[in-house]
């Protein structure tokens, strides 16, 4: 049977309305963290759309020694917490190392481990051993049969509670691809698919000293991944993605959230209302 993965009283399960998981890449400042979750909460409670708010304290891979990292463990914790008090949402956030899993699991309701890291045991284990659900994105170097391993492993150490992410895979240099054939065998794990569409425009490196993207494609891409039936999407979203201390060529402008929304509600809605048609 699917799994379902439930964060704050909402199900998160292929099969079950879409859930949007979307934010900043990082956090820059408390002022713009408030600013992006005032306008998500609104455009996901315009079209009936559970909202988990994500956003990183820390960015630890990256091109140069000279890029934004963001404001750090404590005070990224800090920022994170406010924006649960005010509006009343659940967060997600990554970890990079085993000894922030605790203390990031008292502030957000889903850990996520980053794609180059998802096949790190310790950090795998630590996540677990918190309690909260695991998001594990899919590294850009394994096929979609290799997941199953990492679920294994996140069983093994007592998480039950497993959400993967797709998130492009890599195709020669400098550029990924997002094979949807892949879809159904990471669902056939069980586990709720989250699809990272921002990530999945990434051209690592594209820049020289920093990763470029294809953002015009976004919503061509985010449409394609609902029509898979999927538990979730992972969006980044950006007032100013031009000016974005990280990612901005893959984010999304924040006043064209609520149009895109629109359309791939209808989509999910439409997607799992045939569902049982196709399974008879």
């Amino acid at each position: 049977m699917p799994q379902s993965v439930v964060v704050a009283g909402t199900p998160l399960a292929n099969d079950a309305p879409l859930v949007l998981l979307a934010g900043l890449n990082v956090l820059e400042s408390r002022e713009l963290a408030l600013e992006v979750a005032t306008e998500l909460v609104d455009a996901c409670r315009a079209v009936e759309l559970p909202l988990v708010f994500k956003a990183s304290f820390d960015k630890a891979n990256r091109s140069s020694a000279e890029s934004f990292r963001g404001p750090g463990l404590q005070r990224g914790l800090e920022m994170l917490a406010e924006v649960k008090q005010r509006f009343d949402v659940p967060l997600l956030t990554d970890i990079h190392k085993p000894a922030q899993a605790a203390p990031v699991a008292e502030v957000v309701d889903i850990l996520q481990i980053p794609a180059f890291l998802c096949r790190q045991t310790d950090l795998l284990r630590a996540a677990c051993a918190t309690g909260r659900p695991v998001h594990v994105k899919k590294g850009q170097f394994l096929a979609p049969q290799d997941v199953t391993n990492i679920v294994a492993k996140c069983r093994s150490f007592g998480c039950e509670q497993v959400l993967l992410g797709e998130r492009g895979s890599s195709f020669g240099y400098g550029n990924l691809i997002v094979d949807f054939l892949g879809f159904p065998v990471m669902k056939a794990t069980g586990c709720p698919l989250i699809f990272d569409v921002t990530h999945s425009l990434q051209q690592p490196g594209g820049l020289g000293h920093a990763t470029a993207g294809r953002r015009q494609y976004l919503r061509s891409l985010a449409l394609s991944g609902v029509a898979q039936g999927i538990a979730g999407l992972f969006l980044e979203v950006h007032p100013e993605p031009d000016e974005a201390l990280c990612d901005g060529p893959c984010a999304w402008p924040l006043q064209l959230v609520r149009p895109l929304l629109s359309q791939l509600t209808a989509l999910d809605r439409l997607v799992k209302s045939l569902q049982p048609l196709l399974e008879s």
